[in-house]
């Protein structure tokens, strides 16, 4: 590996076999010089639901390829052939460590068809639960970037305070982990009494978290040999990729479809994404780490400004036999990795004819990640996974 002075490692290919047009390796495994190994699949967390075909030289990658498949699920079909709200239940499965981005878009899919105009305390209720969503997975990813070098302290700080935000959701919801509370047509049901003064204190811990965390992980010199300079990722490339959310900001990117692309209240809210430019696994980190402080000030911000009471559904057909006009729309909203989309096709049935989800996952751990590991060392594979915000059933959706 070659270091350049502003510390960031660049692989020197010039000691790499080519390709070839299928993008097998001209080497000779019976020299011993190249060694093919795997890791994964496994699943004791976002690293093992993929496996990865590595080729290395000593310890050093020369090439990289992705496998999926081990999840075997297949949701938009599956969504394809069950009506509008059977798929809802569906939906949210695509990405169970943050479901309510499911939820928030397939409703919207379906309510722009139907021309259905949602109230506005319910506007007010879902990006409430979208950004619960949001702190709930930045809890696990932030401490996680941690854990893949060694520091597991932080990640029992963040299941204690993520279990504080399934509880808020508990008493909103229902449910912990699928929660199904944005509906085609609004939401489903006000605050609880008491609410917003135990979100607040949850959210006092978690302020007091990410100064622990700035300790324990962000001014530590392991953490920092470890991530800094390393998983660099050309800003040429945001573009090529299609690469969005805190990968890109780390990138000097301003991009946020809270900003980009107003929806729900967002454009009541004040806020500023935060970006960088050094664009490496530290930088990367970092960025999701302010993300968490920003989110835990968009709920307060929420919680201040909404309505005290109001309608929280249009009305709506019948669900059970709800046909949709025939159309197409695409919608979006931000995740905790960026912008994630829906694309859906009608034909004036009770049945969806097309959808399909735009996740990050899919550009961010196939494509992107084949790229970064070339001339990595085997030690930071999963460390450059965590890095890049993988939520695997996207890909096998």
């Amino acid at each position: 590996m070659k270091k350049n002075s502003k510390l960031i490692w660049t692989p020197d290919r010039s000691k790499f076999p080519e390709q070839n047009s299928d993008g097998s390796l001209d080497v000779d495994l019976a020299s011993q010089k190249y060694v093919k190994v795997w890791q994964g699949p496994n699943h004791p967390g976002v690293t093992g639901n993929m496996s990865l075909e590595l080729t290395i030289c000593g310890d050093e990658i020369v090439q990289a390829k992705t496998h999926v498949g081990y999840l075997h699920r297949g949701f938009e079909k599956l969504i394809e052939r069950r009506k509008f709200i059977q798929g809802f239940t569906t939906c949210i499965r695509m990405c169970v460590a943050e479901p309510d981005t499911n939820e928030y878009n397939f409703s919207r899919c379906v309510e722009e068809l139907s021309g259905i105009e949602v109230p506005e305390m319910a506007n007010w209720l879902r990006a409430l639960a979208l950004e619960m969503a949001r702190l709930q997975m930045l809890l696990r990813i932030v401490p996680g970037q941690g854990n893949t070098t060694g520091l597991g302290l932080g990640v029992q700080w963040g299941v204690y305070l993520r279990d504080l935000i399934l509880d808020r959701f508990e008493e909103l919801t229902g449910g912990r982990v699928y929660h199904m509370y944005i509906t085609p047509g609004g939401v489903r049901g006000l605050l609880p009494d008491g609410f917003k003064q135990r979100m607040e204190d949850a959210l006092k811990k978690i302020d007091e978290f990410i100064v622990d965390i700035t300790k324990l992980m962000y001014n530590n010199a392991v953490f920092k040999k470890r991530t800094v300079g390393v998983g660099y990722l050309d800003p040429a490339w945001i573009d090529k990729f299609g690469v969005v959310g805190p990968n890109a900001r780390a990138a000097g990117f301003k991009r946020d479809v809270r900003k980009d692309y107003p929806y729900l209240i967002y454009d009541k809210l004040d806020y500023e994404p935060f970006t960088a430019t050094d664009s490496d696994i530290y930088t990367r980190s970092l960025v999701r780490r302010e993300d968490l402080r920003t989110t835990v000030e968009l709920i307060r911000q929420i919680m201040a400004k909404m309505p005290k009471t109001g309608n929280i559904r249009a009305q709506t057909p019948n669900v059970l036999h709800w046909k949709i006009p025939k159309g197409e729309t695409y919608v979006r909203c931000e995740s905790s990795r960026g912008e994630y989309g829906y694309y859906m096709v009608t034909d004036g049935s009770e049945f969806p004819r097309r959808v399909n989800l735009r996740g990050p996952s899919y550009v961010h751990a196939v494509s992107l990640l084949e790229k970064l590991l070339v001339g990595a060392n085997i030690a930071d594979v999963s460390s450059m996974m965590v890095s890049l915000g993988t939520c695997p059933p996207e890909i096998e959706r």
